[in-house]
């Protein structure tokens, strides 16, 4: 018999099921604990009026209505502009940003991380002081910058800076340079070209990174609209849902309804996207790690 087999079999043996039911209990409370909040947003949006406003307030609703979503709609209705024109800037936006900035943050970590150049170490310090900087420092810069590349009013104001975020260069980076250099050596002997080696070889490998990624970014730009769209793009037709969601809630207490169904539905698109990564993170974590 294999020795860890013998070794799991033994601590399984040795461990008790008051320990197990314990173990079991604490951690269900934990889970419980950090639901809070999402429990709470889904109950508010089902809330009348009257429960939404009630002190103390109550974690669960008594009297479940759809008139929030209903009155949502009508708020929509009276638009000049389709909600299906703001959905569609949303996905478009969210869906392009994402895709374009693992390419873009992988295409430039490998190099960084796997081919000695003139120069690299300094590039590389000058991502990670990137880091230091917030977004409220760089508006300004990257107002300027846009609007001298005629790019206001425009997609590309929202998917070119999310395209140049640094964060996602820095964990590609780190986590290629953990791949072994005689497996990227042995490639180049069969014959592969550097493109092949990048495709097949360090992004398989580098799963979890990108896919780490792709949570971090789609929810940046998922919620974009209301923090940074209204600065680049003026067209309502090119506004994103998020933002609209945004004027809503502006509207004061009368419209407190609707906005709990806002924040219900933009939590929906994060959170399966999260829940849909997340166990092929940890599978990946745990299996793609390799050693010289």
């Amino acid at each position: 018999m294999n020795l860890n087999l013998r070794l799991k079999l033994s601590k399984r043996l040795n461990r008790s099921w008051a320990v197990d039911i314990l173990l079991f209990l604490l951690l269900g409370s934990v889970a419980f604990f950090m639901a809070i909040p999402l429990i709470f947003t889904i109950s508010n949006a089902f809330k009348p009026i009257d429960e939404i406003f009630v002190f103390p307030p109550r974690m669960l609703v008594r009297h479940p209505t759809l008139k929030n979503f209903t009155d949502l709609i009508n708020i929509f209705s009276d638009s000049w502009v389709p909600f299906s024109r703001y959905v569609f800037n949303t996905f478009f936006i969210a869906i392009t940003g994402t895709v374009g900035h693992v390419i873009v943050a992988s295409a430039a970590a490998y190099p960084l991380a796997k081919i000695n150049f003139p120069g690299s170490k300094m590039l590389f310090n000058l991502v990670v002081m990137s880091l230091m900087f917030t977004a409220y420092v760089t508006q300004v810069p990257n107002y300027m910058t846009i609007s001298w590349l005629n790019l206001i009013n425009t997609y590309w104001a929202i998917l070119l800076p999310s395209l140049g975020m640094t964060l996602g260069l820095y964990l590609m980076k780190q986590f290629m340079e953990q791949i072994p250099d005689a497996l990227l050596e042995a490639a180049k002997i069969d014959g592969a070209s550097e493109y092949r080696i990048f495709w097949t070889i360090v992004m398989p490998i580098v799963k979890p990174a990108w896919l780490t990624l792709i949570i971090f970014s789609l929810q940046s730009l998922w919620t974009n609209g209301s923090v940074t769209s209204h600065k680049y793009i003026y067209s309502e037709q090119l506004k994103t849902v998020d933002y609209v969601f945004g004027q809503i809630a502006s509207g004061g207490l009368v419209r407190t309804g609707p906005v709990a169904a806002v924040t219900l539905l933009m939590m929906i698109v994060p959170i399966t996207v999260f829940i849909v990564t997340q166990s092929n993170i940890i599978q990946t974590m745990s299996t793609s790690g390799l050693k010289e």
